[in-house]
């Protein structure tokens, strides 16, 4: 065997699957001379027990592409090994189907036959199979009977008897590869809504006799966890939540004055009351934030909360471990940098210095947060880490934690992102936000799902308090609807930033990819009951999209993405599937223009036959159309986006809600 997959760095990795995915394991088989090949996959599961799955040739005869799709069904460390061998019943089979009509070594034949049979039989009755013991017996006294050749050929080689032959026929020359690892996480590492939102926000207020604002906090923050659960999403992602430096502390849009009530950024982690391990005073103590998980957890919530390994100029650890950091030339500790960006208020975290040390607090942070029902880091620039030190401190927490998913916000070098993916990061943010045009993203989309798919599960965030897309800023209304669509069914993990549902697109300035006023350094209180009253938001879109996500199983898989035809540059077309479900989705990518396309699908993917004429029911309109390999769409401001679901006969299809978004 050759080209097996998944097998991450030689198997020095483990390769990356969760409870219910369709996994494809491949490989190349093949043999010298003209003898059957067959091979099959041997699964062993966290316990150390064994299971076979048979593999299938994938492409014409010659090409010995062999694959099976496997799914596991318990969390933890699996491996997977392929073996070939020499299937002495396949090479039979393939001389009696010639030889015997032909009249050629007749009766040597029929013998051979009755050996393999007898054999099989013998091998099913030690497995307990008596019924296909039983029936393999029948088989070898039927092929050794008096009746017309032809006539016996005929019974052997009926459907249940190569079933029962494939599972207990004979193999030689059995040749194994190693065994590879593959981890299995629990289903929210690959299927998941993420909702992110600054707690200190959250019933904000201007105290106009002292002239400074008052913060928000955990408790006041309860009514935006029930949105969010309202919207169907099921994760709720927190920036630190720690105290913040005074030293350096940026103003609104990142100035370098700020005013004596303004929060500054809560990366910049540390200050007189503590650090990463502290809570900052004004969102609550311990006791709220234990109230707000409990409060998400009763709405069907989990709280992931951003682990950032940096420290302000404030931070204890700056005292105490003046070692961990870096020093300039001039002696001063070197503050974080992205030229010509400049972080004044932010010390990057040496780690060549004490290692053991850094390591073991970093470790200890973690375990802090997890006894607190934390089971979801969103990791703050780790590619500017040692890869080495995160293979170390995931493998720690999935030793004895293995719930517990980490995402990597790295917007960075291809080769890095991977990389961090390969260790042990269960998800990662991706290119996607830039991913605009049809070709890009087809492109992208099918790296993510057919290349990289063993090591990197994507997490769609369509905007972060860092980025806001310029498609965003110039397409009005529609282009929210669209790269929320877009966003939720290209990949079973996607994220929103609140505000996204206001249609927030102000950027700092022209051509800038900052929000105006952004919630990164200064308190940013919405009226969410006024956006409510008014309909001017995405909030019954967004909650239909997770909704759909959650009735259909094919949208919960990122592998079986395929991409269909439409001549018209800004309509994309793609399906997904999962056992009988089937999403197609047909989305404009043009917010200003209506667009109509002819739409051509790829039915053999489908599992479709060329002239199948099929009903569509639409999961966003409730409408039902009759389509077939050819259809026509025509999408406008208000519907720009089509989820269809193949009805099967006798299924009836329900009206869903009528519009995508208000128009804008």
């Amino acid at each position: 065997m050759t080209n097996v997959s998944p097998v991450i760095e030689g198997g020095a990795y483990a390769a990356k699957a969760s409870v219910g995915e369709e996994i494809p394991i491949r490989a190349t088989v093949f043999r010298e001379g003209h003898d059957a090949v067959n091979a099959s996959v041997v699964l062993t599961d966290p316990t150390g027990a064994e299971r076979t799955v048979p593999m299938a040739p994938t492409t014409p005869l010659g090409f010995d592409w062999w694959a099976a799709t496997v799914a596991l069904d318990v969390e933890g460390p699996w491996t997977f090994r392929v073996e070939g061998w020499s299937d002495p019943w396949a090479t039979w089979v393939h001389a009696a189907e010639i030889k015997i009509p032909a009249g050629i070594d007749v009766s040597l034949v029929c013998t051979e036959g009755a050996a393999l049979f007898s054999v099989a039989a013998e091998k099913a009755a030690e497995a307990g199979a008596d019924a296909q013991a039983e029936l393999l017996r029948t088989a070898e006294q039927t092929l050794s009977s008096g009746t017309q050749v032809e006539d016996r050929l005929g019974l052997v080689l009926g459907a249940e008897v190569r079933t029962a032959m494939a599972e207990f026929g004979p193999r030689e020359l059995v040749s194994p590869t190693p065994d590879y690892p593959i981890f299995c996480d629990r289903t929210a590492a690959l299927f998941a809504s993420w909702y992110e939102f600054f707690p200190r926000s959250e019933g904000a207020r201007w105290d106009e006799e002292n002239q400074r604002w008052i913060s928000g906090t955990f408790d006041s923050s309860h009514e935006r966890l029930e949105a969010a659960a309202d919207m169907g999403f099921d994760v709720v992602y927190l920036p630190p939540i720690h105290p913040i430096g005074r030293s350096y502390r940026k103003g609104p849009n990142n100035t370098l004055e700020p005013g004596p009530s303004d929060p500054g950024s809560p990366w910049a982690i540390g200050a007189e009351e503590g650090g990463h391990d502290t809570i900052h005073p004004d969102l609550g103590d311990f006791d709220a934030f234990d109230r707000f998980v409990t409060k998400a957890h009763s709405l069907g919530i989990e709280i992931a909360l951003d682990f950032a390994l940096q420290a302000s100029p404030d931070h204890p650890w700056v005292t105490d471990h003046p070692e961990w950091f870096s020093k300039r030339a001039d002696g001063s500790i070197a503050y974080a940098e992205n030229p010509p960006k400049k972080y004044q208020d932010i010390y990057p975290i040496n780690f060549d210095n004490d290692k053991e040390g850094i390591y073991a607090e970093s470790l200890r942070i973690l375990r802090l947060w997890m006894s607190h029902g934390v089971r979801i880091f969103r990791v703050d620039n780790p590619h500017t880490k040692p890869v080495d030190f995160w293979a170390w401190i995931l493998g720690e927490v999935r030793k004895t934690d293995p719930d517990v998913i980490f995402l990597a916000e790295a917007f960075t070098r291809p080769a890095m992102m991977h990389m961090l993916g390969k260790v042990g990061y269960q998800q990662s943010y991706t290119y996607f936000t830039w991913r605009n045009e049809k070709w890009e993203l087809e492109e992208y989309l099918t790296e993510l799902s057919k290349q990289t798919d063993a090591y990197f599960r994507p997490n769609f965030f369509v905007n972060t308090p860092d980025i806001l897309p310029s498609f965003l800023q110039w397409g009005g209304n529609t282009a929210f609807t669209t790269r929320a669509v877009l966003g939720s069914t290209l990949s079973p993990i996607w994220g929103v930033y609140a505000g996204f549902e206001l249609f927030e697109n102000q950027p700092i300035r022209p051509g800038a990819e900052e929000y105006l006023d952004s919630e990164k350094f200064q308190y940013r209180p919405r009226d969410w009951a006024a956006a409510e009253a008014s309909g001017e938001n995405l909030n019954l879109l967004l909650g239909r999209l997770n909704q759909i996500r959650r009735e259909h199983p094919a949208l919960q898989q990122l592998r079986s993405l395929h991409f269909h035809q439409a001549p018209h540059d800004d309509v994309i077309v793609y399906s997904k599937q999962s056992g009988d479900d089937t999403v197609i989705v047909v989305c404009s990518l043009n917010p200003h223009n209506i667009v109509e396309s002819e739409v051509m699908l790829d039915m053999e993917a489908l599992g479709l036959n060329p002239h199948d004429v099929f009903l569509v029911h639409d999961e966003l309109t409730g409408q039902t159309w009759r389509w077939g390999q050819r259809a026509f769409v025509r999408l406008t401001h208000d519907d720009p986006a089509h989820i269809l679901t193949i009805v099967q006969p006798g299924s009836p299809s329900q009206p869903r809600s009528q519009r995508l978004a208000p128009r804008g």
